[in-house]
């Protein structure tokens, strides 16, 4: 269950920033940026640190 939840925050990371790209490509320059900071500033960095401490074991 915990692998399917780690990830879940990639493939959703990755869903933001491939939206936010989109996005800007039609002239959208309001939620895109947001999108795109919110994937890869928060969900892939969220990913990252839970693989990390799973590894670790804790």
């Amino acid at each position: 269950m915990l692998i399917i939840k780690r990830y879940a925050w990639l493939i959703c990371g990755f869903g933001a920033i491939i939206a936010g790209y989109a996005m800007l490509s039609t002239g959208d320059i309001s939620v895109a940026p947001l999108l795109l900071v919110f994937g890869y500033c928060l969900m892939i960095p969220i990913f990252l640190l839970q693989s990390y401490l799973q590894g670790k074991g804790e």
